[in-house]
């Protein structure tokens, strides 16, 4: 049993939509079963938020959702077509004909079980699955919901849990996992093994090869993770619970990056009358909160810095009555992150300011987990940052 994932670069095209059916059937032929996760083809989903904003200024979130799924939707059949036409046995199934159970939240919904009946029956006779991903079903609402941007590659873990897949291959237009972004480091090197801890950290603070809840789930329920490219057979990046043999180190691993956060100012008397006056803003906004990264206290107030999806940041930036006159110093901010094998030696954090330094950068904030050490910068000076501490993995 294999779970296969194909990104929207992917498929962005017939001819591409083609070459994978071309794959998928050779495999299903050789007598492997095969359950495949679509994305939208493509920049279908950006298209989609595009044209709800060109019709409204804060579109429903019940009906962004019922707008979105249809991107996987028009994936998911043609692929099947494509398939069938090779004399393949395929059937399309919607994250909710799959038994793709979520919550009630819309936009950025979360999977709390499955039932995939259909699918099973689909696969005992010998049919390739072929399910929309990002999307699914409230069995309390009856509600289509979608599992927010990177959706897809939860459905596929999700699934491969289910059916005790051998493992789950996420197939992008990339080879593997990088120390850095290869479009901009020409010295990132390919990474082979990482273990769930490593990735969660990476994809946490922004690596964007897989999203941090799926890495999440897969480790959960122990399920083997593989990265690797959709249209050649170059090695890829294997994530299981174990990557190496190395007992303490603090080995520098990997460059991730959001390139673009912003910091909200809240008035209150403590921390959690500030939290829960900015998660009033964002449900009378009807904003889908995206990701929280942190807070601080400060001599007006308290700022939570959060970041998300394009459109997200894209909504408080242009919300005129009440994100923008929280926004702190209107400024854009970027977080760039070392990811280590662990950060408990102290020269770790050391090298990354004194290495920043040498590059006249110099943090606004530092961060650390137990794995990472992360900066907050003006969003001008990312590439700069990712630069200069790419040095420490490259030595």
């Amino acid at each position: 049993m294999l779970v296969q994932k194909y990104g929207g670069a992917t498929l962005s095209s017939p001819e591409k939509i083609k070459a994978v059916a071309q794959k998928i059937s050779q495999l299903s032929k050789s007598g492997q079963k095969l359950i495949v996760v679509v994305s939208a083809m493509g920049k279908t989903t950006n298209s989609l938020i595009e044209l709800a904003n060109a019709v409204s200024p804060q579109p429903d979130p019940r009906e962004m959702d019922m707008l979105l799924s249809v991107g996987e939707r028009i994936s998911m059949a043609l692929m099947s077509i494509a398939l069938n036409d090779l004399g393949c046995p395929a059937i399309s199934f919607t994250g909710s004909q799959a038994g793709i159970f979520t919550n009630d939240s819309h936009v950025n919904a979360m999977i709390i079980d499955v039932k995939a009946y259909r699918a099973a029956e689909a696969l005992d006779h010998k049919k390739v699955v072929i399910l929309a991903g990002f999307q699914g079903v409230s069995p309390t609402t009856k509600e289509i919901t979608t599992l927010g941007r990177g959706g897809s590659d939860t459905t596929a873990v999700a699934m491969a849990a289910a059916f005790k897949a051998e493992r789950c291959e996420v197939l992008k237009d990339v080879s593997s996992v990088f120390t850095a972004d290869p479009n901009l480091i020409d010295k990132a090197q390919a990474i082979k093994k990482l273990n769930y801890y490593q990735m969660l950290e990476m994809t946490y603070w922004g690596t964007k090869v897989l999203h941090y809840r799926s890495v999440e789930l897969a480790r959960s329920k122990k399920v083997n993770l593989y990265i690797g490219p959709a249209h050649s057979l170059e090695e890829g990046t294997m994530i299981t619970e174990k990557s190496g043999n190395e007992f303490e180190s603090s080995k520098a691993l990997a460059i991730s990056t959001h390139s673009w956060a912003l910091a909200l100012r809240v008035q209150g008397e403590n921390l959690t009358d500030a939290w829960e006056t900015l998660q009033s803003e964002f449900a009378q906004n009807k904003i889908t909160f995206g990701q929280f990264l942190h807070s601080r206290k400060g001599s007006q107030g308290f700022d939570f810095f959060v970041t998300g999806p394009e459109e997200f940041l894209k909504s408080i930036r242009e919300n005129e009555m009440h994100f923008k006159k929280m926004l702190v110093d209107k400024n854009e901010i970027a977080v760039v992150s070392l990811t280590c094998t662990g950060t408990s030696n102290p020269q770790i954090y050391n090298s990354v300011l004194q290495t920043l330094k040498a590059d006249k950068i110099f943090p606004e904030e530092v961060l650390t987990s137990s794995m990472s050490v992360v900066v907050l910068l003006p969003k001008k000076m990312k590439d700069m940052a990712v630069r200069s501490l790419h040095r420490l993995i490259e030595s």
